[in-house]
């Protein structure tokens, strides 16, 4: 576990708003040494600008986390600059909803492209250089945070491709975390999943690739406007998540959540699955929000 953050070395993708943008702030008056990416150069530029107000040394990269080539170019920079980085937010993410067979294949291949291998590409680039460090000073500690989503925890409906890609990042996460155990005490693993927050994820469209072809389908769209009004009405901001995070690795916590009441659901879903019964219905407590979803796909 990390103890005393300053002075360390912090990579955190989606950087520009959001969680990522939440988390540079806290590492920023730790006095640690940031590493910003965002696919978004406006948003990068402000972060990066107001990081550096604050008094931060910071490195800065526009570039699409799905990118393979793009991430080992600044992974070797980060390296040469400061070295193996202590902690790793593989943060970016992007949300995409609708019903699961109106999904296009450029519908599939950013949203995992982005939300699974972006947090691939964090792993396999710079847990080696933390490993290096483990085995060159006993004292260094390092520690790989992965965002993913209560989506990754639960299968609720007419969101299926994110549901699919956050899925991933956890299996991902709790893999990483126990081959971690296998080869060093030295680096730990956590995966953030957070309810509805609003982080701007929502508006994901923003940074959606211009030769995407089609428009939004009717369950898209009725998908975004349930999804902007749940996390505009959320009561946890990202910034109050963003130090659960810091929390969390200073105490190698592994599962780390927004809404610990949302578990409730969790629970339902796995004893599902270990009595072998049918999923349960995800609006039991809420059948209103259910009655409008089916009402609003059913129209026209």
């Amino acid at each position: 576990m990390i103890s005393d953050f300053k002075g360390k070395t912090a990579v955190i993708t989606g950087a520009g708003s959001g969680f990522g943008l939440a988390l540079a702030r806290i590492g920023a008056s730790l006095g640690m040494q940031l590493v910003l990416i965002d696919v978004q150069q406006d948003a990068l530029d402000a972060a990066n600008a107001e990081l550096q107000a604050a008094g931060a040394q910071t490195l800065a990269f526009r570039l699409d986390v799905s990118n393979a080539a793009q991430m080992e170019a600044m992974a070797y920079s980060v390296k040469s600059r400061w070295g193996a980085p202590h902690l790793v937010f593989n943060n970016a993410g992007v949300g995409s909803g609708g019903l699961i067979w109106e999904n296009s294949t450029q519908d599939w291949d950013w949203v995992l492209g982005v939300n699974v291998m972006g947090a691939v590409h964090g792993v396999r680039l710079f847990t080696p250089m933390m490993l290096e460090a483990a085995a060159q000073d006993a004292a260094w500690q390092g520690h790989i945070v992965n965002t993913a989503s209560m989506a990754g925890l639960l299968n609720p409906p007419n969101m299926g491709v994110y549901n699919v890609s956050k899925h991933a990042v956890v299996a991902l996460s709790e893999t990483l975390y126990q081959d971690l155990r296998l080869v060093t005490g030295q680096i730990g693993a956590s995966v953030l999943c957070p309810y509805f927050v609003d982080t701007g994820i929502s508006q994901s469209f923003r940074n959606r690739p211009a030769d995407m072809e089609g428009k939004p389908t009717r369950s898209q769209q009725v998908q975004h406007a349930m999804i902007s009004k749940a996390v505009a009405s959320s009561k946890v901001s990202a910034a109050e998540v963003a130090q659960l995070v810091f929390d969390a690795v200073a105490n190698n916590q592994f599962y780390i959540y927004s809404h610990p009441k949302a578990i409730g659901a969790v629970q339902t879903r796995l004893e599902d699955v270990l009595q072998a019964r049918n999923p349960s219905d995800p609006f039991a407590e809420k059948p209103e929000l259910g009655e409008q979803l089916r009402s609003a796909l059913r129209a026209g």
